[in-house]
């Protein structure tokens, strides 16, 4: 999803000799195809996209492989980049390496200031992992390789069991099966950031332009935040989606099912104030696009 969206960005800007690796022409678990693809081809500037993921329920009951998998996958990218010389990477992070508990906008330095979510910590780790050894890259090696974490994405290209395409596929396949309710997981209580996958593309390709190795050590971390600057509750997103499904049966609330972390809300003034990038998708008219985009794909 993100990957996609970085490369109808880059086209769009007007870049060209875009490399577009598939699964199937690259693994990423194998450090040796990893080198050889670096070796071949030579890239200047990496956006590491590529991980294992999956909503909540996935990442409770498979932590092993979220953490195995993504560990491996990143730390082969990035240590090819060292190793190859690239110029610059952007290492896509999330949200999820946070604390599962705050009472306020989620800052950089909240990092490892509280324990993680239990149902994602897996991830997590990898992802904690992966900033800290571009992080260690940088002040040991002076390279230029920084990280992102966005919050909840969504869009175009998303078939993950994220919460947004998860709820999107459960109604619509309530609506054209005639169902007369869909469950939800948890209570509804939980409070959620989104931001349209287009928007954090465009993050990503400014922090590549813009951000260099001395203002990173200016900003204290080489991570940045990027969310939309406002939350809602699973509830509301609940209500907006069988709004745009247009799913006229009932809800039902399974409390059986873990909700996850109660609220992460993204700081991302450091973001702005360096770059100048501010997301201006409206999340109703995003779920929309992805909605009518996901009937055209099937």
């Amino acid at each position: 999803m993100v990957g996609s969206a970085i490369v109808r960005e880059l086209e769009r800007q007007g870049y060209q000799n875009i490399l577009m690796p598939t699964r199937e022409e690259l693994d990423l678990l194998w450090q040796d195809d990893v080198d050889q693809y670096f070796i071949d081809n030579k890239p200047e500037y990496v956006f590491h996209c590529a991980a294992k993921v999956g909503g909540v329920l996935e990442n409770s009951q498979n932590k092993s492989a979220f953490l195995n998998d993504n560990i491996m996958i990143s730390f082969n990218v990035i240590r090819a980049a060292h190793n190859f010389g690239v110029k610059k990477l952007v290492n896509m992070g999330s949200a999820c390496i946070y604390p599962k508990i705050t009472d306020r906008p989620i800052k950089e330095e909240d990092l490892l200031s509280g324990y993680l979510e239990s149902t994602n910590e897996g991830y997590a780790l990898a992802k904690i992992a992966a900033l800290k050894l571009c992080d260690y890259y940088n002040k040991e090696h002076n390279t230029n390789f920084l990280s992102i974490m966005p919050c909840n994405l969504y869009g175009i290209n998303d078939k993950s069991t994220h919460v947004i395409p998860d709820l999107i596929r459960r109604f619509h396949s309530a609506k054209i099966n005639n169902e007369p309710f869909v469950e939800c997981y948890g209570n509804g209580t939980p409070l959620r950031e989104f931001l349209h996958v287009d928007d954090c593309a465009k993050a990503c390709i400014q922090l590549m332009e813009k951000i260099d190795a001395q203002l990173m050590m200016d900003c204290g971390s080489s991570w940045f935040n990027v969310g939309s600057g406002h939350d809602i509750t699973i509830q509301h997103l609940v209500d907006i989606i069988r709004f745009v499904v247009g799913y006229e049966g009932s809800i039902t609330w399974n409390g059986a099912k873990p909700n996850g972390v109660q609220r992460r809300l993204l700081d991302s003034s450091r973001i702005k104030y360096h770059t100048g990038w501010l997301n201006t998708k409206d999340f109703i008219e995003g779920i929309k696009e992805y909605y009518q985009s996901n009937n055209r794909l099937g």
